[in-house]
């Protein structure tokens, strides 16, 4: 089951992020994130009443006036890696993200792993940011021509302390 994130599974996310990733920075980074009141929305999927996965989305500052969101990071549980709980998430992420208005999506991550969802460098190449001309630095369109044309974009603070690698 895929659901909204609640406060009462804060504790339960934070062990996901620190199995799934072996390190506090992405603990630190949502940490961060909630503290600052940049989360858009967080998803958690649950299998018999434990958070086994969790996936965060935040709001980007652009200079237009639509609304573009930034996915990380994306854990699941070691025990349940490779069960299709990952794109599960993703997949809710994406729609929920579209139900809120969003017109595209920033990401930091495995080109294989996402272009399964329709991420691509080529869509983020006219997108100026932090992270711009990374492999791992790709974009989806959840409107048309939600990348066309230059754009600058800025992350909240809370990613300035955040790995420069995949989350």
């Amino acid at each position: 089951m895929i659901r909204y994130a609640k406060p009462a599974d804060h504790a339960a996310i934070d062990a996901v992020l620190q199995a799934a990733f072996g390190r506090a920075d992405e603990r630190s980074l949502v940490g961060r994130l909630r503290a600052d009141d940049d989360v858009m929305f967080e998803l958690v999927a649950e299998e018999a009443g434990e958070v086994v996965g969790h996936i965060l989305l935040s709001r980007l500052w652009v200079d237009r006036r639509e609304l573009y969101a930034a996915l990380a990071p994306l854990a699941v549980h070691p025990g349940r890696q490779k069960a299709g709980l990952g794109s599960a998430l993703v997949r809710a992420s994406l729609e929920t993200a579209r139900e809120f208005g969003c017109h595209g999506v920033l990401v930091l991550g495995d080109p294989a792993y996402y272009g399964r969802f329709g991420f691509s460098a080529n869509a983020a190449r006219e997108v100026s940011a932090a992270y711009r001309g990374l492999a791992a630095f790709q974009a989806l369109a959840l409107e048309d021509d939600a990348f066309a044309g230059a754009m600058s974009v800025s992350y909240p603070d809370a990613f300035a302390g955040a790995p420069a690698g995949p989350l």
